[in-house]
């Protein structure tokens, strides 16, 4: 079986949540939240991240509308992605992130967690959504 850990990137305007995946890619964890910078710091960060647990492609979440044509926080992630690409040999792709930040809250919601827990922050649980369904396709 192919060992590969892969590294998901949910990017939000002030937050840009991160998932890993299990050595074997097959489960997909919350890792960490950074907070936006700039896009160069951004992708630094990022990398250093995938450096520091030995990550094999990173997947970056887009949103897409109606007509599978990015939005524009689909075109902010596509920039980022750029970004990534061009201080790194690490495999960088896209994934359609549609509705992962639905799916982080309803998790949430399902876990019983207190309506204390259920506000703040999700990007973690964004990009596991993100990097689960990519696992799963």
């Amino acid at each position: 079986m192919l060992q590969m850990r892969i590294l998901a990137i949910d990017p939000g305007e002030k937050n840009i949540g991160i998932a890993i995946s299990d050595p074997t890619g097959s489960i997909a964890n919350p890792l960490t939240i950074i907070r936006h910078r700039s896009r160069a710091e951004d992708a630094a960060a990022i990398l250093q991240l995938a450096a520091q647990n030995e990550v094999g492609l990173i997947v970056v979440g887009q949103n897409l509308d109606e007509e599978g044509a990015p939005t524009f926080q689909g075109r902010r992630a596509a920039r980022l992605r750029g970004a990534i690409r061009a201080i790194t040999d690490i495999p960088v792709e896209l994934w359609d992130e549609s509705g992962s930040t639905q799916s982080a809250r309803q998790a949430r919601h399902d876990m019983n967690a207190p309506q204390s827990k259920r506000r703040g922050h999700l990007d973690e649980l964004a990009a596991t959504v993100i990097l689960q369904t990519y696992l799963d396709s």
